[in-house]
């Protein structure tokens, strides 16, 4: 009995031993289970997250893709009133101006060659210049950069102010192409100023007699953009390579795609600050308009001075103006003038020296009134050197363009050497030929200077010009007035060749 309780006892052990051991392996795959549910759990959480994640995303790139396409459509909308308000600029530049042609992408594409490199003549600010021939003319195509949409704006205000203004010291706009933003310009033989001086391997030194005749031709052309009426221009940008030179080196202002019609004149005397951008090159801008951001007509006057100051000297601007101001005070003026020219009239060019450091004055308020200072001083000074001039070529006579091409008497010619220019002359008894001079010569609109009396009472009977017959675009006339002064001075030296200057 004892032994069946204990064989009892036994199995009874270890049953619980196989059934402690069953519930610990149960225990183990609860455990298990519970670990793998935790784990479910924490994927289903984080896939439930991704998915509003992706929800989220889903909703922005909608809400994003809305604002772009409203972006766009309103960018589109802008586009398309830019282009409205251009082409009423380029329909405006048409109706205003008759002489202003708008050329075809195709039109100018043949004659550049579609711009071929043989052709180019030079790089502007904002793009590539070509000489070619449109309608039987030489003219020289300035095409901007077709990825700067700054320039564009640049280009059709350039086309705006110079389709208004026709002047014999400015350079001519003949037309423009809108589609690929090119202007067209009369070709000038002679290139840029800043050639003829910086560039003597290329060029000829520019003789001494003409470069006084330059600075008054481009004085003349700069009064004329101050005295637009009602509201004046300001060209921002005057420097030796914006000022061309036709085949007679006749000076014209050119490039006025800096210019700026100033609305709001603020006065000379007053310092006015403005946040502005400040157009301009360095050596040739104005300090106070650098510093202010203000811009005046007088802001011209002080690059017109520098290039006074380098057509004397032939040097760089860098350091010019103090460099003159010592040679003045020291007396040394003549050590400094340009050396290509060995016979410079020395107290003439003094005096011209002398007003181009008042014209670089740092204070607009202290640099003179272009109309009523420089202007008459600039007359005087080229009176003295037409006389010097004519002294010493007593037998010099007027040039072919101070005469009137109506009633011009066809005489022979003779040759007069200036220095290194060849330059042609009339060859008759001085009281014949001075029936041909002009008293009053006026521009048509075919680009020819003629005697006023004798232009209209022309113009009364046709509208094709006297000289090339082709129809006159129209049939308005402008005073020349840098060819009367010109004409005026060379009538009164011509009387005075034979007494000395007092």
């Amino acid at each position: 009995m004892y032994d069946k309780a204990c064989d009892d006892l036994v199995h009874a052990k270890k049953k619980i031993q196989v059934l402690s051991n069953e519930c610990s392996e149960e225990a183990r795959k609860v455990e298990n289970a519970l670990r793998k549910e935790k784990i479910l759990k924490q994927l289903a959480a984080d896939e439930k997250a991704k998915h509003l994640e992706a929800i989220n995303e889903v909703e922005q790139a909608k809400r994003s893709f809305t604002r772009e396409a409203y972006s766009k459509h309103k960018a589109e909308m802008v586009g398309c009133i830019i282009s409205l308000d251009k082409e009423k600029i380029v329909d405006a530049i048409l109706s205003t101006s008759k002489n202003c042609r708008r050329y075809s992408k195709h039109e100018i594409e043949l004659a550049t060659g579609n711009f071929s490199e043989a052709r180019k003549i030079g790089e502007g600010g904002y793009g590539n210049v070509y000489r070619c021939t449109l309608d039987h003319i030489e003219v020289a195509v300035k095409i901007i950069q077709q990825d700067s949409t700054d320039k564009t704006d640049e280009f059709l205000k350039e086309v705006e102010i110079l389709s208004q203004l026709h002047h014999p010291n400015l350079v001519l706009l003949i037309g423009f192409c809108p589609e690929i933003g090119c202007l067209v310009y009369e070709y000038l033989e002679n290139g840029s100023l800043e050639d003829q001086l910086l560039n003597n391997k290329r060029h000829q030194p520019l003789h001494w007699f003409l470069r006084f005749r330059i600075i008054f031709e481009v004085s003349c052309g700069l009064a004329f953009l101050h005295g637009r009426k009602p509201e004046p221009i300001v060209h921002r940008d005057l420097k030796p390579a914006n000022i061309l030179l036709d085949k007679n080196y006749v000076g014209k202002i050119g490039d006025a795609g800096f210019a700026k019609v100033i609305s709001d004149l603020v006065p000379d005397w007053q310092t006015e600050y403005t946040d502005t951008i400040v157009a301009g090159t360095m050596y040739y801008m104005d300090p106070e308009y650098q510093q202010t951001g203000t811009v005046r007509p007088k802001s011209d006057l002080f690059g017109l001075g520098v290039i006074i100051l380098q057509m004397l000297t032939g040097k760089h601007p860098n350091g010019l103006i103090v460099s003159v101001e010592n040679a003045i005070k020291s007396r040394s003026l003549p050590y400094i003038l340009d050396r290509t020219q060995t016979d410079w009239p020395v107290a003439e060019a003094e005096m011209l020296a002398k007003l181009g450091l008042r014209c670089t004055a740092l204070k607009c308020r202290d640099r003179p009134d272009l109309e009523s200072e420089v202007l008459p001083e600039l007359e005087e000074i080229l009176h003295r050197v037409s006389s010097i001039v004519n002294m010493r070529n007593p037998n010099s006579r007027a040039p072919g363009h101070f005469i009137c091409p109506i009633t011009q008497v066809n005489l022979p010619l003779i040759d007069l050497q200036l220095s290194n220019h060849h330059l042609t002359y009339p060859s008759a008894n001085y009281a014949i030929w001075v029936q041909g001079l002009m008293d009053d010569p006026y521009v048509a609109a075919d680009g020819h200077t003629y005697e006023h009396h004798a232009i209209k009472d022309w113009l009364r009977k046709h509208k094709v010009s006297p000289i090339t017959r082709c129809k006159l675009l129209n049939l308005s006339i402008i005073p020349n007035h840098s060819l009367h002064a010109a004409i005026q001075q060379w009538k009164k030296s011509q009387t005075a060749q034979t007494q000395p200057w007092k």
